[in-house]
């Protein structure tokens, strides 16, 4: 038999079974049947499985907030126990690193600011940046009082937020030599790649067109800017960081739902 070139490698339906359970795994703290531990390789490999299981948590949040509303709990109070219950499914992991980064950036030296983020305490400004985080994603999401208009905007938000993080981490180095960051790896191109292209697909669904390429945009430039600041203030990216950039996204989603679907 004359060789020819390289087949490209065949991925598995175990696989792909594998990544999404470490996707779940590492994303939420819902239980998941005969899942093992996982380890930093998986989770890089893993990486086009995020905005899947963003997608449970966005659907865990809708069935929330549709229950709510028709129990007639009113829009505000509804989005803020659909938020809540968000924070229950993912064990409060993104909004950790939001307040962390938040404390951490305040600081003056790069080694200051990195102890910053391994310290369990909140600061003045991680709380304030937590503040905000849930004030404007519970504001947006009750501006949609229909819980079947909010259903697809939770599903997409939840994916859209969490598919650029691979890409992040390919593209901004580890800002120090051990921790989250650097545990897990770089995710390989293709994970990443589809991983974004899910949380394209993921908003053109679930906002429309043009209010998808609207926030297409804006998270893009959030993406650059979190990347460029990261750089600058601490020499590149952390699991907080990485925090921080879900919380972003799903803050820029919800936002420019509200602005285009809510009343």
């Amino acid at each position: 038999m004359t060789q020819g070139h390289a087949m490209p490698p065949v991925v598995s339906l175990s696989q792909i079974a594998a990544d999404l359970r470490a996707g779940v795994l590492f994303s939420t703290r819902l239980p998941v049947p005969g899942a093992a531990t996982i380890t930093g390789a998986d989770v890089a490999r893993a990486g086009w499985a995020l905005p899947i299981a963003g997608a449970i948590v966005g659907l865990i949040a809708a069935a929330v907030y549709g229950i709510a509303r028709a129990a007639d709990v009113p829009p505000f109070p509804a989005a803020g126990l659909t938020v809540a219950a968000t924070l229950v499914v993912t064990g409060c992991l993104h909004e950790d690193g939001l307040a962390d980064l938040a404390d951490s950036f305040g600081a003056s030296a790069r080694e200051r600011k990195l102890e910053i983020m391994r310290d369990s305490k909140i600061g003045t400004y991680g709380v304030c940046a937590l503040f905000m985080s849930l004030l404007l994603r519970s504001g947006a999401l009750a501006s949609i009082a229909d819980p079947a208009l909010a259903a697809p905007v939770l599903v997409a938000t939840h994916m859209a937020a969490r598919a650029g993080m691979p890409l992040f981490m390919r593209w901004v180095p580890p800002a120090r030599a051990d921790g989250l960051s650097i545990g897990v790896g770089t995710p390989p191109r293709a994970s990443a790649t589809a991983a974004v292209l899910i949380g394209i697909l993921a908003l053109g669904i679930g906002l429309g067109p043009a209010a998808g390429v609207c926030a297409i945009a804006l998270i893009a430039v959030a993406f650059g800017s979190l990347a460029w600041l990261s750089v600058q203030q601490i020499g590149g990216q952390t699991g907080d960081v990485l925090g921080a950039l879900e919380q972003i996204g799903e803050a820029i989603v919800l936002l420019v739902a509200a602005a285009n679907i809510g009343g």
